[in-house]
């Protein structure tokens, strides 16, 4: 699966905003971006664009941040990835060009199958998921 970077840090800005959900406070963007190494610019522009698919709201001011829109458990990595990267054509575009012998077909279907089933998992992993699992191993981690 590729992502682009912008997606891959979304992602990362949305389950650490899933993890202060309990939090009725907003997350401050210069938080985020020093948890995580990101630049503060860069996570301005991805956080407007899942401002603008209605998975995070924001507050302004000098206590203001942002949080999830919706909770945890209805925004899936899917809703993220395709805020920000459109989601991938149909599969395989460069066979079509090619006759439609056996071996061009079952290839064909095939490269579609594992796109279909990529794009399935994406849609089935929540941020609620992910919290927990991080959650998990931030406690195996402090364990002697």
């Amino acid at each position: 699966m590729r992502l682009s970077a912008k997606a891959q840090y979304a992602c990362v800005a949305m389950v650490d905003l899933a993890c202060s959900n309990d939090d009725p406070n907003p997350v401050h963007l210069k938080r985020i971006a020093d948890k995580h190494g990101m630049s503060q610019r860069f996570l301005v522009q991805i956080l407007l664009q899942l401002k603008g698919a209605g998975l995070v709201e924001s507050t302004r001011g000098a206590t203001g941040g942002y949080l999830l829109a919706k909770p945890p458990g209805q925004i899936s990595l899917a809703d993220i990835v395709h805020a920000i990267d459109q989601p991938p054509p149909p599969a395989p575009s460069a066979l079509s060009g090619l006759f439609g012998t056996p071996v061009v077909q079952v290839l064909s279907s095939g490269l579609q199958e594992a796109q279909d089933r990529e794009q399935s998992r994406l849609a089935e992993i929540t941020l609620d998921e992910l919290v927990k699992q991080a959650h998990q191993r931030s406690a195996i981690s402090y364990q002697i």
